[in-house]
Parts: C-alpha cells; sequence; structure tokens
C-alpha cells in the first residue's frame, strides 16, 4: 500500500505540473496526447482514427470528439487515406507540429524537476521497476468508455 499511495500521489503532483505546463501553451493534457501521438509517428505525422483511439485508450465517440475539437484550431487535419478510399488519416498541421514541439520541451523541463532529486545513479533500476508494474497493466489494458 505504502508503494501504490506514494505512486498515486506523484501521480497527481505529476498532473498538476503537466497542467500548468501545457496551460502556458494553450492546451489541455488531452489535445497534447493526441498531437505528440502523431508526433511520435513521424513524417508525415498522421495515423488513423483507430491507431489512435487504440494508442489513446479512448472510446471512438471520445477520439471523434477529440479529433473534431483540434481540427476546428487548426492542429489536425483529416486527409484521405492513400491506400483505402474508405479511410482517413489524422496529421498535424505546422501549427499542431510547431505548438506539440513547444509543449513537449515545457513538459521535459516539469519532468527535470520533479526527478531532480533521484540521483542519477538510481534513475536505471527506477525506471525498471516502473517498467516491471507497467508492462503487465498495459498488455491488459481497454479503452475507456
Amino acid at each position: 500500500m505504502r508503494i501504490l499511495s506514494r505512486i498515486t500521489r506523484i501521480a497527481r503532483h505529476l498532473d498538476l505540473k503537466r497542467r500548468e505546463a501545457f496551460a502556458t501553451h494553450n492546451l489541455e493534457p488531452w489535445e497534447f496526447d493526441v498531437l505528440s501521438s502523431l508526433r511520435r509517428s513521424g513524417p508525415p505525422y498522421s495515423l488513423t482514427p483507430g491507431a489512435l483511439m487504440t494508442e489513446l485508450l479512448v472510446s471512438s465517440g471520445t477520439m471523434t470528439n477529440r479529433i473534431d475539437r483540434l481540427e476546428q484550431r487548426s492542429l489536425v487535419s483529416r486527409t484521405p487515406s492513400p491506400v483505402d478510399r474508405r479511410a482517413v488519416l489524422v496529421a498535424l498541421t505546422d501549427d499542431g507540429k510547431m505548438l506539440v514541439d513547444q509543449a513537449l520541451q515545457a513538459l521535459l523541463e516539469v519532468e527535470r524537476e520533479i526527478l531532480a532529486s533521484v540521483p542519477d545513479s538510481d534513475m536505471t533500476d527506477f525506471a525498471s521497476l516502473l517498467r516491471s508494474v507497467l508492462v503487465p497493466l498495459e498488455s491488459t489494458a481497454t479503452p475507456s468508455k
């Protein structure tokens, strides 16, 4: 219990710090999550809505709403799939790419601040222990409703 309670408390602090960092870029955490997923996909920075839904563990209705809202802000665009006429791709716009890159720098700074008290010599073990808890959880994760 003491371990998971501490993880929960750390998660709350991280969530607050993330929200503060993203607010300076006029982003909500969910917006950053979608934009950063597209950014991580590499050029041309596009994914299907289904791939985004799977990666972000959200329902199709939630994903559609999020794409709509980001499209209204001109941060993403929908384009026809070049391989399947029935499908669309969600792609980062230039504005979306610039914004997510700026927000990522702010997030990395927050993460550095949060982890500053952990000695470098402990970081590898710390990351490995967290991974050993996270991997089984993610292998059974399903989208939220």
